[in-house]
């Protein structure tokens, strides 16, 4: 008599309406923020002022053509500005509103990586470079996962906080100042920017790639896949 076949893990919760919301929503106003941030930036294409020296890392410095006008948003610098501008402060809200769901529903656990979670992260490392067989244990995140979100926030808010520092440089002229200066913010608004998109785009992929069950999951909510996460103590 044949076995019978293994059935299916059951679906489980996983995310709840706002943490979906604020995701998508916050996806959208991302990919306008950077469209128009290239905007703005492709209309002076360099760090430092008129005549003078910046040598800093910059590998589009003074090319226009690097950035196809594809993506870009806006149209002009003055479009780009509104539109940035206009995104910024829905895309500040809804990830306040998350971070406040993180820090009164306790979710802020499984998420935040720890030095606790080192062993894992490398243990994880070893499983992607197939040098072990076995899936190691996790529970809603690996610490891998734990480790890319946490530096996700840590970015999120390194680029709020250059951006104000570059949007009002004498308003928040402490804030400016904390950066070395406007043309120093201004810079390290564009790194934390592209480490940010680098981030988003290698999020994408490992989802499809290691757990498609996590992309079905952030849209309707519930999970079902390999990784179910164990149950707290």
């Amino acid at each position: 008599m044949d076995a019978p076949s293994p059935q299916p893990p059951a679906a489980v919760v996983r995310h709840g309406p706002l943490v979906r919301i604020t995701h998508w929503l916050n996806a959208v106003f991302l990919a306008g923020m950077i469209g128009s941030g290239l905007q703005i930036y492709t209309a002076y294409a360099h760090f430092g002022y008129h005549g003078e020296t910046f040598n800093v890392p910059n590998p589009i410095d003074g090319s226009r053509m690097a950035v196809p006008h594809a993506i870009k948003l806006g149209g002009w610098l003055a479009g780009g500005l509104r539109w940035h501008f206009t995104l910024a402060w829905p895309f500040v809200l809804t990830g306040l509103a998350y971070v406040l769901f993180l820090l009164f529903s306790g979710e802020w656990r499984a998420l935040l990586f720890r030095p606790s979670d080192v062993p894992g992260a490398w243990q994880m490392t070893r499983y992607y470079l197939r040098l072990r067989k076995d899936h190691p244990p996790q529970g809603k995140h690996n610490p891998l996962q734990k480790s890319a979100y946490t530096f996700a926030i840590v970015l999120a808010v390194l680029s709020i906080l250059s951006g104000f520092a570059i949007a009002k440089p004498v308003q928040l002229g402490f804030l400016t100042d904390l950066f070395g200066g406007y043309e120093w913010a201004r810079y390290w608004h564009m790194v934390a920017v592209w480490t940010f998109t680098a981030f988003i785009i290698a999020h994408v992929v490992m989802v499809f790639v290691a757990d498609p069950g996590s992309f079905r999951a952030i849209i309707t909510g519930r999970y079902r896949g390999k990784f179910v996460e164990r149950p707290r103590a």
